[in-house]
């Protein structure tokens, strides 16, 4: 389907470096789709468990994102809805050209050494999944969204990939003002006028005009003034949007350097991948453009900075500590776990939670300071007799080996992923976690005369096939 694109879009773009108009309109009038993902390396730790997944999304074979370890380019979109391993948490749908967030970071940050990265403008959760799978182990990541129904989306979307080393937030970006020089690394993938996804998201077109690209400029720049005090002297920002507009992108750059002292990192990027380097009129700042007419991607501006001014004083600390799980609550997840000495458990509204046991103080500030819509992993509910397992338990990489689990076929696991009951025959009795090709998909508790099905509601497939 043809994209209709503005006449003052076009207009604005046509000094910018390395636009080609007849390209640009082309790649937009062809209607071409490209679809692309990347692996989950905690799920997907070798190239056998990749090719059986990839193998699922159709018989031709994906090529690599050049910029990203995990990324692949599907040759056709499948149905991830009706593939097993999607919602095992294998894999994230993401669009290619903000994989090279990956890139960036490599090239900015020791990533050997445990860092605290804030991504500010979190939701849905493509750039946390990709944050979580390149950080050291010790590393926190906070994922924040300011829209509420979007946070929720997002800890979803962390919850499947797994990982116990991430905090969700749900919080103003002026709110980050509160934690002064917390954070080693901050990723602003700003709110923008959506210019870089209209060949995806043509309906979009309707909302964009000159107007609301100056009243997106006032924003970023906003939202970049009220959480920079939480960076630390020498942190790393990386500042990205899906527009091509310059007073998102190169405006942004100046005001970055003139306003809050920022200074700009220059990236290594090969000619072979076709991104355009952009400099800002000013300060000469360096940035990276990708047009769809000449990248395998959407359209994606993204460029980084060094904070060199001094950052203020961390105020006086609360005791930075959480409550831990007393002893004998304690031996009611430890059964479930595969290691616990390097795990601290705490007890929030009756239920079990499980953190890195080196982040407490970090996660407790952050509890203090933020709004957590979810910290770590949720073990489940304690009762007098049991823990009742949580799905996040399910999903994450922490369960021990000897947990009674149930093989089910694809049929069988669309069954199980629709809250139906699959009908297998298990020899178990009582919990088992319910898994497809060795990976796990969420709890069921087998009883003498059915299987009850304990795959959260909101999650099911209603889609049939």
């Amino acid at each position: 389907m043809s994209t209709y694109l503005p006449a003052a879009l076009l207009a604005s773009l046509q000094e910018l470096p390395g636009y080609n108009e007849a390209a640009f309109l082309q790649v937009h009038a062809s209607g071409e789709r490209v679809t692309s993902l990347r692996l989950n390396p905690a799920k997907v730790p070798d190239a056998v468990v990749a090719a059986q997944v990839l193998q699922s999304l159709g018989p031709t074979p994906p090529a690599p994102v050049p910029w990203s370890q995990y990324g692949y380019y599907l040759p056709q979109r499948p149905s991830f809805t009706l593939n097993p391993f999607f919602h095992a948490g294998a894999y994230y749908v993401q669009e290619a050209s903000s994989m090279f967030l990956e890139h960036a970071m490599r090239q900015t940050c020791n990533l050997l050494q445990p860092l605290k990265v804030l991504d500010l403008c979190a939701a849905p959760g493509g750039k946390s999944t990709l944050l979580q799978s390149i950080l050291a182990n010790g590393s926190l990541l906070v994922a924040n969204e300011v829209i509420r129904a979007r946070a929720g989306l997002l800890a979803d979307n962390m919850s499947r990939w797994g990982a116990q080393n991430v905090v969700v937030t749900n919080n103003d970006p002026r709110d980050m003002s509160r934690l002064p020089g917390f954070f080693d690394v901050l990723v602003v993938d700003a709110p923008c006028s959506g210019s870089g996804l209209f060949r995806r998201e043509p309906e979009a077109v309707a909302e964009w005009s000159p107007d609301n690209v100056a009243l997106c400029s006032q924003r970023q720049q906003r939202i970049l003034a009220d959480v920079w005090p939480a960076l630390k002297e020498n942190g790393v920002l990386i500042y990205s949007t899906c527009s091509y507009s310059k007073e998102e992108d190169e405006v942004i750059m100046d005001w970055l350097c003139n306003e809050l002292g920022a200074e700009n990192i220059p990236l290594q990027v090969p000619a072979a991948w076709n991104i355009v380097v952009t400099h800002s009129d000013k300060r000469n700042c360096e940035g990276y453009r990708f047009y769809p007419d000449q990248v395998m991607g959407e359209g994606f501006f993204i460029a980084c900075f060094r904070k060199t001014n001094e950052t203020a004083a961390p105020a006086r600390r609360q005791k930075d500590t959480l409550p831990a799980l007393p002893k004998k609550e304690q031996e009611k997840v430890y059964s479930w776990l595969h290691d616990t000495a390097s795990l601290f458990l705490m007890e929030h509204q009756g239920e079990a939670i499980i953190l890195p046991a080196q982040l407490t103080p970090a996660v407790a500030l952050l509890q203090q300071q933020l709004y957590l819509r979810k910290a770590g992993v949720k073990a489940g509910q304690l009762t007098a007799k049991e823990l009742v397992p949580d799905h996040q338990l399910a999903m994450s990489t922490l369960l021990a080996a000897g947990i009674p689990r149930v093989t089910l076929n694809h049929t069988q696991a669309l069954q199980y992923l629709r809250k139906e009951d699959p009908a297998v025959p298990t020899g178990i009795k009582g919990w088992a976690l319910m898994q497809y090709e060795q990976m796990p998909l969420g709890w069921a508790k087998v009883l003498p005369n059915r299987i009850n099905n304990y795959y959260p509601k909101e999650l099911r497939i209603l889609k049939e096939i």
